[in-house]
Formats: C-alpha cells, structure tokens, sequence
C-alpha cells in the first residue's frame, strides 16, 4: 500500500480508502472482518457520513475501530444530511454543525476526526456561518481538518474568501472511468489551493468490476438487482455504457489486473488524487481492491482504455443530485 498526502494537512492517507456506508441486512460481523482486512492490507484511511442509516454506520465503524489504536488510522466523516423525520434536522447551520460533530464523536467513540467534510452545499444558510461553524469545530479540537463533498466552484471560492486559503484540504467528487467531469475545472481550482481529492464511486457504482454484463439481468443480490439501486446507476446501466464496459476486459487481462484494479488504477494515475473511497462485502475484495495502488498503468494501456470506452464517460455534466449552485451570503 502506498500513501498520499493530503492536501496541505500533515495527514498520510493510502491510496485505498474504505467507506462504510450502512445497509439494511449487512452483518455486523462482516463489517468487522473487511475493516480487519484493510488493516491486513495497508488500508488505514476510513471514510462515513453521519447521514448513513441516520448514525448507523458511524456506530458500527466506532464500535470496530476501538478496537485499534487511535493513532493507527486516518477517520472521516461528513455533516449535511437527513438525521431525523424533522425537517429541520439537516444542513450547515452553526447550530446544526454544533450538533451533529459531538454526535458523530460519541457514535465513533473518538474525541476527534482527522477530516470533517461537508457532505453538499447548504445553499439556505449564508456561507460565511457555514464556514465559520467549521472552523470553530477545528478550533475546539474536534476535528483536525476540514474537506467538502461535491461542491461548485462558485462554492468553494465564496468558501475560501472568507476562511482563507487553508481553509479546506481535501474535495470528494465523484470520479471514475465513466464520470470525468472533475478533471473540466474542479481539479485545477482545487491544486492552486492545494486541496486534494478524496474520490467517492470510483468503481462506477459497480459497473466497472464487470459484474454488470451487456444482454444480461443484473445479478441477484447485486446492488443494481436490489432495493440498494439508486438512480445514480440508471445511465451507468445503459447498453451502450455496458458494451464500452465490456471492452475493457481484454485490456486488464493484458496488464494481469482484474477490471477493478485496472479502474482504481486509472483513478489513482492522477496526482491530484490522495485516495479513492471503496467498499467491499467480503474482505477478499478489500485486498483485491488494495492491490490496485502498487498498479502504474502504462501509456499504451491508457491509450487503449480511452479507445475502448470512445465518447462514453461523462466528462460536462453532473450525475450526482445536488444542491441549487448559488452562494448566499449575509445580509
């Protein structure tokens, strides 16, 4: 496993990350045996949200994680969303912020996050409280720094005016072989800040292990079979994206890599990315996965994935539902 720095921070990642995000019916038990699996392999970048399950998932990764030592590995975790049937119960309001860092702590059983990321843009609270709501949590000692998730240009330039160009140290945007629209302006914006990126969805939501086949029905059990399937993965679906897929296997044959190692290879090829987030139900797929980051993919290969795929990925537009682009600020 190799490590990338983060940002402007003095924080180590790997290359590999693993994400928790809680479902209906995983096991408690098979959490405990992929998070033992990324140690095995190298992997010690954790990344969660508050919003999985509602606090679910910080609890289960808090309970397995203290089982380690704290110096041990790098925690993430996000503030944004949905937390109860209250309405009110969401966004980057000072209050909200306040709120949710001392849950997420209690939940992760940690007295700090290395990394607190704002999930989206709140787009109903003035920037400047956002910003210094964050700061404060940075000030308190309850996070070492700060990141944000999916958030425009005019987003985080509004951000930086106001706190300083060390403001934030890492940006998750969504990234992969099919979805490229990062590396347009938000790749370039953030390294003359430098702000690293933490890439969410590097596997394509899946399609991109070649689980998904041309012709076929989705696999039973498979996220794009189930009650997990998001409309994010309705034109990761299409035939056409299938079929573009599809020629990618000889390639990773070739360079004796599975195809998602050749894809978070791909993802990793950029220096502007200190990590991608992965998930795995089953530990073997976490060290299948880390193996990806000893991978230098040659010229000849890259030529040949951009052949294969054509005009497939996305590289303009958004996939990802977003909050209203515009920045308010006080009156």
């Amino acid at each position: 496993m190799r490590y990338r720095k983060l940002g402007s921070s003095d924080l180590e990642v790997s290359e590999i990350a693993l994400g928790l995000v809680y479902a209906i019916g995983v096991e408690v038990d098979l959490n405990r045996r992929c998070i033992e699996a990324a140690f095995d392999a190298g992997i010690t970048f954790f990344n969660t949200a508050n919003a999985y399950g509602r606090g679910a998932a910080e609890e289960a990764l808090g309970n397995i994680l203290s089982q380690h030592r704290r110096d041990s590995y790098v925690l993430a975790t996000t503030v944004w969303g949905q937390m109860s049937d209250d309405e009110t119960d969401r966004g980057l309001s000072a209050a909200q912020i306040a709120k949710q860092i001392d849950a997420s702590l209690r939940r992760l059983r940690v007295d700090f996050v290395d990394l607190y990321q704002a999930h989206r843009f709140d787009p109903d609270v003035p920037v400047e409280e956002t910003v210094e709501a964050l700061q404060k949590v940075v000030q308190q000692g309850k996070a070492r720094y700060l990141g944000f998730s999916e958030w425009t240009s005019e987003q985080i330039n509004a951000a930086i005016e106001i706190g300083g160009p060390e403001l934030f140290v890492s940006s998750q945007p969504q990234y992969s072989l099919l979805w490229r629209a990062p590396e347009a302006e938000i790749f370039r914006l953030c390294a003359r800040h430098q702000i690293s990126h933490v890439v969410w969805s590097p596997l394509g939501e899946g399609v991109l292990t070649g689980k998904y086949r041309p012709g076929q029905a989705p696999p039973p059990g498979s996220r794009a079979a189930g009650e997990l399937r998001t409309s994010l993965m309705d034109p990761l679906m299409s035939e056409r994206t299938l079929q573009a897929v599809e020629r990618l296997r000889p390639i990773a044959s070739g360079a004796c890599l599975t195809m998602p190692q050749l894809a978070l290879a791909w993802v990793l090829r950029r220096p502007e990315v200190a990590s991608a987030i992965t998930g795995a139900s089953n530990p073997g797929q976490v060290h299948a996965n880390a193996a990806a980051s000893a991978v230098v993919l040659s010229d000849d290969v890259l030529e040949a994935v951009d052949e294969a795929l054509g005009d497939v990925p996305v590289t303009g537009q958004r996939l990802a539902p977003l909050a209203e682009p515009g920045v308010r600020h006080r009156d």
